[in-house]
């Protein structure tokens, strides 16, 4: 069941659930710590609408510098501006950004501890039409392993609001993940958020007057793809098979202590996101479990392919991250315990 204590959307599992990107949660939380801080600037590579920028630009005239296409020349800058004293926001597709200018990431913003937040829009799959070169499939992966760097991936706008706004108050160099397409906001104003810290959106208990059962699996999300997971949870405890679902929006740091907890009680662990299955929330997660309590694990995420142009609910199942695939692997993992 829903965990109560969590105060998520009572329409979560409604035909009119509201459906909202999370790059909109950027472009409404980059608004809020800029009227809070007047130290936060801006900075975008010639795509303000799409990645919502021009929120920000509108109402901070001088505190906006249009880069054009360039995200070389923006990270560089924005690394200049972070150890100045500001708090620079960049923001591009994230297959450019990342993408493109990652030695200059990992050289003046990274390597220096700047005060940088990068913003990569359009990620995973889900960008859709645009194909498989705008389809940043890899970007966790790349931002994980880079030293000083924290990776957060919002499940929903709000929460990309909340995430946007924390990220301009953490010191150092930070990487946020926002996707193009609309997708349900699971989560509401009161709905708990801490970099660092997963959140339990779901968990079966044991209660012969429910009916619901001990959990047997953890799934553990980030991102759009999380709610698949929640509505792969309903379905799995229909079944009498108890589940967990972790919300686990910082991918680093990673909060590993009630990963392991978790992983421990159940024997049985699934991760879920709209990245390859290599390097992202999945290995992350393998790497905690390989220290501290091997596991059994099933990857939901892009099997080492790229994707291809077409309506993002389409390809989200025929790379393998619908329900139907996370129920599957939910029972997978459970069978190898």
């Amino acid at each position: 069941m829903l965990n109560p204590d969590v105060k998520l959307n009572p329409k979560i599992f409604s035909d009119d659930i509201e459906q909202k990107p999370t790059r909109a949660g950027f472009g409404d939380g980059l608004l809020i710590a800029g009227e809070a801080d007047e130290n936060v600037v801006a900075l975008c590579a010639d795509l303000t609408e799409s990645t919502y920028s021009h929120l920000f630009a509108k109402k901070f005239p001088d505190r906006f510098f249009e880069c054009g296409v360039a995200e070389q020349n923006m990270a560089t800058i924005a690394a200049g501006l972070g150890v100045s004293g500001k708090i620079p926001f960049i923001s591009s597709y994230a297959t450019f950004s990342p993408g493109r200018n990652w030695e200059q990431i990992r050289t003046t913003i990274s390597y220096n501890d700047s005060n940088v937040k990068i913003a990569g829009h359009h990620a995973g799959i889900s960008v859709g039409p645009d194909g498989a070169t705008h389809q940043a499939v890899e970007d966790i992966a790349t931002m994980r392993v880079m030293a000083n760097m924290r990776v957060i991936v919002p499940c929903d706008a709000i929460e990309a609001r909340k995430a946007t706004v924390a990220a301009a108050k953490l010191w150092g160099p930070v990487y946020l993940r926002f996707g193009r397409e609309k997708t349900p906001v699971m989560t509401t104003e009161e709905t708990a958020f801490t970099p660092g810290k997963v959140e339990v959106f779901w968990e079966s208990a044991s209660s012969t007057s429910s009916g619901r059962v001990k959990p047997q699996v953890v799934i553990i999300g980030c991102g759009g793809l999380l709610y698949n997971a929640l509505l792969a949870a309903r379905e799995l405890e229909k079944e009498k098979i108890g589940v967990v679902v972790l919300n686990s929006h910082t991918i680093k740091p990673l909060d590993e202590k009630k990963i392991v907890e978790l992983a421990k009680k159940t024997g049985a662990v699934v991760t879920v996101e709209e990245h390859q299955v290599s390097g992202g929330l999945g290995g992350a997660v393998a790497e905690a479990l390989a220290k501290h309590a091997p596991t059994p694990m099933e990857f939901i995420g892009m099997q080492g392919v790229f994707g291809e142009s077409g309506p993002p609910a389409e390809l989200i199942e025929k790379y393998g991250m619908g329900v139907k695939h996370i129920v599957a692997a939910a029972k997978r993992a459970i069978r190898r315990k």
